[in-house]
């Protein structure tokens, strides 16, 4: 069965990029959001496998929607990773302080990338 995963970024043509990208890699890209309230909205609806939030949403704050989707999934930790076209080092403190799994540039993209992460963050 193919990953689910949510993508939340406030630039449309980011989001059908990376959808177009993960499903030719065998992830199926059940949902995109640009704010946190759309966010939430799908996790809540679709309880994808994965999420993939941009720290920079605009006028919004990446971390914040994290902590969010986070304490709507209650006891289960969510599978989110964080992604920028920023360098990670920019936001490493943050990053690690964050219930994220991992961050990821978006340059790096791609299923392989994620599943890498996945496989690293549940061992």
């Amino acid at each position: 069965m193919a990953l689910r995963c949510l993508i939340v970024d406030d630039s449309d043509h980011f989001k059908e990029a990376a959808r177009r990208m993960l499903e030719a890699d065998g992830i199926a890209v059940v949902g995109m959001a640009a704010t946190s309230a759309e966010a939430l909205r799908w996790f809540r609806r679709l309880r994808p496998d994965l999420v993939l939030v941009d720290i920079d949403l605009g006028e919004e704050n990446g971390f914040d929607v994290v902590r969010r989707l986070s304490e709507e999934a209650g006891g289960r930790r969510p599978r989110i990773i964080l992604i920028s076209t920023y360098d990670e080092q920019d936001y490493a403190d943050m990053i690690a302080a964050s219930p994220a799994v991992a961050f990821l540039s978006k340059p790096s993209l791609s299923g392989r990338a994620i599943d890498e992460i996945l496989r690293k963050s549940s061992a």
